[in-house]
């Protein structure tokens, strides 16, 4: 690879700031992710997602808990970014995606905070939930950037992405990390508030992959670029979850990195819901991998 990460040659042919300009016309009225809803977040109106135009954070530091890749030996750059533009009856950082827990934070603070990680030693940037903050990420590189910033950006979402947003990003991260929630309409309605999740997510993580490709590592082991597929496996939805890895498989690659998560546990609003009020049944998660493994996706992962 000749410029890695991507973005220092980005940044040394100017394409940065052209994509910045574009990225803020698109921040207010805001047309950041797929529910265009228009708000005028300059003007403090927070739209859906209800994130205010300047970036909120909740936290920043060393995560050892993230995909194998990430984490290497010193950790993954893993900051916390508020506020979310979906509504996941079940999620487990509502208090942060949700209530917005967090404090402001300009954009020169965030690139003091991408050097601060990298000095302690982290392979790579994970931005969490950074659709609606984009505008303030782009903002900040620049500036970490002439410090010395030269790690890996990894955009860690919900797959709920706008393609106009993505093809701006292009030359900028280096690892996508989206989820496939649901690739079911009523599932997605159901506990996404989102019945267009599976079209928007899917043709989102195909952008991610045509930019990036499926993941590469170092002699190391760590992810230097590429694509890393997040799935969590829901109680009774084992029909839904073969349909993401046959898609997967079919459409994307064989050699993509799927992480097929076992972790789900009922929070947030889940109790609501009696089919998802529950931790997995026994082999739920066993069986998602073998099948997996059945169709070809020999890089699954279980985390």
């Amino acid at each position: 690879m000749t410029d890695f990460p991507s973005y220092l040659g980005s940044y040394a042919e100017g394409l940065i700031d052209e994509r910045l300009e574009e990225i803020l016309c698109l921040a207010s009225p805001c047309m950041l992710c797929p529910r265009q809803c228009m708000a005028d977040r300059m003007g403090d109106d927070r739209g859906y997602c209800q994130a205010p135009y300047g970036l909120k954070i909740s936290s920043a530091s060393p995560h050892f808990g993230e995909e194998e890749p990430l984490v290497g030996t010193g950790g993954s750059g893993t900051i916390f970014m508020t506020h979310c533009n979906l509504r996941c009856v079940f999620c487990q950082n509502y208090d942060i995606s949700i209530r917005g827990e967090g404090v402001s934070c300009s954009a020169e603070a965030l690139a003091d905070i991408m050097m601060d990680l990298q000095g302690k030693g982290c392979h790579n940037i994970n931005f969490v939930t950074p659709t609606h903050y984009v505008h303030q990420i782009v903002k900040a590189l620049p500036s970490a950037i002439e410090k010395g910033l030269n790690i890996p950006l990894v955009y860690n979402s919900g797959g709920y992405d706008s393609l106009e947003t993505l093809r701006l990003l292009d030359g900028i991260f280096d690892i996508y990390m989206p989820d496939i929630k649901f690739l079911d309409p009523a599932l997605a309605a159901r506990y996404c508030q989102a019945e267009d999740y599976p079209s928007v997510a899917w043709e989102a993580v195909k952008e991610m992959y045509r930019q990036v490709g499926d993941l590469v590592t170092d002699e190391r082991g760590i992810a230097r670029r590429g694509l890393i597929i997040r799935h969590l496996v829901m109680p009774g939805a084992a029909q839904d979850t073969r349909r993401v890895l046959d898609r997967i498989a079919a459409e994307l690659s064989p050699g993509s990195y799927v992480n097929i998560m076992a972790q789900y546990y009922p929070c947030h609003r889940a109790a609501e819901f009696p089919e998802i009020s529950q931790r997995l049944a026994a082999g739920e998660h066993e069986d998602a991998i073998r099948y997996a493994r059945s169709i070809g996706l020999t890089r699954a992962s279980r985390h």
